[in-house]
């Protein structure tokens, strides 16, 4: 298991957005009461409609969030690379059901502070709270622009909506651009397209040099492009 100087070097590069505002002994405070958990791919981490009693930071691999249709069906809702939280409600003084179920994608590691844990945390660094609350409004802001993109827009203008969110949301930033760990599908799930349409208009763009793709990862060379509709 990862001891905390090895975690305390893996955040140094990931720079959660949860520690912002938060000095290093600080973060160190924070880190040493959660537990490390391993989570084997396709594991569900957290249950839809089950109370939100850990909270949990992603430090390696990758998940995503989900719900489920009435005929059965996950549709994808979010993305949790390395750095990220999830199961935020559980800084609420009364307790929450989760909105989403969260299954991990690949082999991935979290930290992990159970809910009275975490309240005191959060009783101690205000920060953390503000920062919870700052990444539930980015995930608000980018439902938003889903949502509107989905209803208002060509299939085009929506899947490039898509991805200029997701890149300035969760993506991480590399030499040529900005890295999404994500797939076809749900590309096509989250802009509300074919998997076809995705991959031709993904092929399209590769080809115009927007962006370059690989199995299961795309790296977006100018999001603000994307998003600007000049695709």
């Amino acid at each position: 298991m990862l001891a905390t100087s090895e975690v305390m070097a893996q955040l140094k590069v990931l720079k959660p957005r949860f520690f912002e505002g938060l000095t290093a002994s600080e973060v160190a405070s924070v880190i040493a009461p959660a537990a490390r958990r391993r989570f084997p791919a396709h594991f569900v981490i957290t249950r839809e409609g089950y109370p939100a009693e850990h909270l949990f930071l992603m430090i390696h691999g990758r998940a995503r969030g989900f719900c489920m249709t009435p005929a059965g069906d996950r549709i994808p809702v979010l993305w949790f690379p390395p750095g990220e939280i999830f199961g935020g409600a559980a800084f609420l003084s009364k307790i929450a059901d989760h909105i989403v179920s969260t299954e991990a994608v690949k082999n991935s590691t979290a930290l992990v502070w159970d809910r009275a844990t975490i309240r005191s945390l959060g009783t101690k660094y205000p920060r953390l709270v503000e920062n919870a609350l700052l990444v539930a409004y980015d995930y608000c802001v980018l439902y938003r622009s889903l949502h509107i993109s989905a209803t208002c827009q060509t299939a085009r203008q929506r899947l490039a909506q898509v991805l200029g969110n997701l890149a300035n949301g969760i993506g991480q930033k590399v030499t040529e651009g900005v890295e999404l760990n994500v797939r076809n599908e749900e590309l096509a799930n989250e802009a509300n397209i074919t998997i076809f349409t995705a991959s031709r208009l993904l092929n399209e763009w590769q080809r115009k040099g927007f962006l370059t793709k690989s199995r299961g990862k795309v790296v977006v060379r100018s999001p603000e492009a994307l998003l600007s509709g000049n695709v």
